[in-house]
Formats: C-alpha cells, sequence, structure tokens
C-alpha cells in the first residue's frame, strides 16, 4: 500500500509546484534595485559615439530606462508603442542598445524610428549586468533622485502606458527633487 501512496504523493505535489508556476506573471520578475539608487553608468552614445552620457547627466529628471536590441524580436513588438508614447513628451526615455552592433542599432531605428531622447551603446552587456537585466526588453522608471521605482520585464504594451507609466511618471514628476 505503501508503494502506491508515496508514488501518488509526489504527484500531487509536483501538481501543485506545476498549477502555481504557471499562475505566476513572468513579466512581474522583482528587482533588487527597487528604491534603490540607479547603477552608475558611462556609456557611448549611439548616434554619437565620441560623447558619453552617466547617470549623472539625469539627475533631477524623471526618465524612463528602456533596454533593447536590433536582434529582439520582443523589442520589435514594443517599438510602435514607445514611438507613441515619445510623441507625448512625458518623460525623457533613455535607451540601452544591449549587445549589439552599432550599425544594426543604427539602421533599426532609422527604419523603425526612433523613440529615445539619447540611446547608448552596451556592446559588452556591463551595463545590462549592473542593472540585472535578465533580458531584452527590460524597461525602468528612475525618479528625480536616481533612484529605481519600477521594472518591467518583457515588451510595453499601450495599456502599459496608460495604466502604469503614465501614473507613475506624473506622480514622480510632481515631486520635489
Amino acid at each position: 500500500m505503501l508503494k502506491y501512496l508515496l508514488p501518488l504523493i509526489l504527484f500531487i505535489v509536483m501538481a501543485i509546484f506545476l498549477a502555481v508556476g504557471l499562475n505566476l506573471n513572468p513579466s512581474e520578475i522583482p528587482s533588487p534595485l527597487l528604491d534603490k539608487p540607479a547603477p552608475a553608468f558611462a556609456a557611448p552614445k549611439l548616434l554619437a559615439p565620441t560623447e558619453k552620457l552617466t547617470n549623472a547627466d539625469l539627475m533631477g529628471k524623471v526618465w524612463l530606462f528602456n533596454v533593447w536590441a536590433s536582434w529582439c524580436v520582443s523589442c520589435r513588438e514594443e517599438h510602435p508603442v514607445l514611438n507613441e508614447f515619445a510623441k507625448q513628451q512625458a518623460v525623457t526615455i533613455v535607451g540601452l542598445n544591449y549587445k549589439d552592433e552599432a550599425a544594426a542599432a543604427k539602421n533599426w531605428l532609422e527604419t523603425l524610428g526612433n523613440p529615445y531622447n539619447v540611446s547608448m551603446m552596451d556592446q559588452d552587456g556591463r551595463i545590462g549586468l549592473d542593472w540585472g537585466v535578465y533580458g531584452v526588453p527590460e524597461t525602468f522608471v528612475i525618479d528625480k533622485k536616481g533612484v529605481v521605482r519600477y521594472k518591467h520585464t518583457g515588451p510595453v504594451s499601450w495599456n502599459d502606458v496608460q495604466t502604469v507609466f503614465l501614473p507613475l511618471i506624473a506622480k514622480l514628476q510632481e515631486e520635489m527633487p
């Protein structure tokens, strides 16, 4: 009797773990950076490689940090949303071109539009690693003090812009620096 009961119990435990796992939202991967200062960076600008952008250049501004790549299928899905979002000029949008070739990234922006106020190159992935990037696309909201307030994993949808990003950005814009 016990030899039949043990496999049944193991099966039930595994089924419970599977059911819990299937109900998790993969876009809600927690970030250890939330409510902490954004990692420091200094990276060449994609469209002006002799110039660098640092996080100090963005202090005093609320900004959106979008990690993207020309080889990323999900980035292509979210790109029209970012283009529309950029037209609202609600926030400074900074791109991090992740593990990509500069020529391919420039061609992507010329062909599909450029929603970024500025985009940096991270060809070796070190900045992405500092930010805890699991994959692309990932998007962060940073407040005026340089603190990470939100992380979105996966492509940003128009619904995300309306229900999450715009309300959060409006709230952060109202806060004193």
